[in-house]
């Protein structure tokens, strides 16, 4: 083996044998995390209605007897509405190749999320650009979430459609792409003023029972090379009243969805979570800005599974999301970022924490 792992029962024995320490650590595996996207029973926050996909717009442009001739199978019809380009170029591709209807984005005064610019008017500050804010459905003022403002109107992305839903089913499925937190040095878990918040990325599938719900308090190892965890970017944090909410600070995490690795980077991270009464599980909010140019690359990395480019145009999402990004301005004050919210359930877990190998051990 490239190292060895400690077992779960050595580390819970090695706590128990040193009285000194009352702190304990707590593990969690990560089992969802999707967007966070204010949807209402009728489509409020979509006015205009859903936006159409490639496939669509090809069609729309398609003259009457060129549409009635139209013989060609599904999957030549597929990759005929994403090679439209004025060159023949794949819209997915060469986003800028084409000029798609502009990105009807979604509307309305409220949205999940945070507040992540200290600012509730939607002003530019030194970290952000001028955009519109939410509130929170609890009444929060100040929400940023210009990934629902993008994408909500987006029906693959929203909670029905299948693109976070099919890379939800491969994660469940596979094991790839899995969070692993570790909640460190909890001397009460209803109230703890200093704890440490660490993110991993798991090596082990989901434990689940008969009806495919994923067991508690099963066993997941940390991703490493000779002991060291590619992963394991740390936040300081509290408990109060049994939730546990974070410090703020660029965090890694693993990504696998739609047959894509990614290593997301979520700048000015932070997680609020809700243990559960009797430990074994947790839920709520993740927060942080996105990358502009990594979002639509993931997008346009769609490309391999033809039908997932149908149901969104891809030029329309690349030029909205250099409009609608609101953080990180660059030299020329343009923001290179999107804030974005996540729902996040995750359920106890016994995190194996990787060894050194030694020249003794590889032998």
């Amino acid at each position: 083996m490239a190292f060895r792992l400690l077992t779960s029962s050595v580390l819970i024995a090695g706590a128990l044998s040193n009285p000194a320490s009352a702190a304990e650590t707590l593990g969690f595996v990560v089992t969802r995390w999707f967007s966070a996207f204010h949807e209402t029973k009728f489509m409020d926050e979509c006015p205009e209605g859903l936006n159409p996909g490639n496939k669509d717009i090809w069609n729309a442009r398609l003259s009457p007897a060129a549409r009635r001739a139209q013989t060609l199978v599904p999957a030549t019809e597929m990759r005929a509405a994403n090679f439209r380009g004025r060159n023949g170029e794949d819209v997915c591709v060469v986003p800028t190749s084409v000029d798609d209807p502009p990105l009807k984005p979604a509307e309305g005064k409220y949205s999940f999320g945070m507040n992540l610019d200290g600012n509730s008017d939607g002003a530019a500050t030194p970290k952000s650009c001028r955009h519109d804010n939410f509130t929170s459905p609890a009444g929060e003022t100040g929400v940023d979430n210009q990934m629902f403002r993008l994408m909500g109107c987006v029906g693959a992305w929203r909670s029905d459609g299948h693109i976070e839903n099919n890379a939800h089913s491969h994660r469940m499925s596979n094991g790839l792409g899995m969070i692993l937190i570790e909640i460190d040095g909890v001397d009460d878990r209803r109230n703890d003023d200093d704890v440490r918040i660490v993110f991993y990325r798991g090596t082990d599938p989901f434990t689940l029972d008969a009806a495919g719900r994923v067991l508690p308090y099963s066993s997941y190892g940390i991703d490493a090379e000779n002991g060291v965890p590619r992963y394991g970017d740390t936040l300081k944090g509290k408990i109060v009243d049994g939730v546990v909410t974070s410090d703020v600070g660029d965090v890694h995490l693993p990504f696998f969805g739609n047959y894509q690795y990614d290593n997301q980077l979520l700048r000015e991270m932070r997680l609020s979570l809700e243990l559960s009464a009797d430990g074994a599980g947790a839920k709520g909010l993740a927060a942080g800005y996105v990358n502009v140019t990594q979002f639509t690359n993931y997008v346009s990395g769609m490309l391999g599974a033809f039908p997932n480019t149908q149901q969104f145009s891809c030029p329309a999402i690349y030029k909205a999301a250099h409009e609608l990004a609101d953080g990180h301005p660059d030299k020329d004050g343009n923001c290179t970022t999107l804030s974005a919210a996540y729902k996040v359930e995750a359920v106890a877990a016994f995190i194996n924490r990787p060894q050194r190998q030694t020249a003794e051990a590889t032998r």
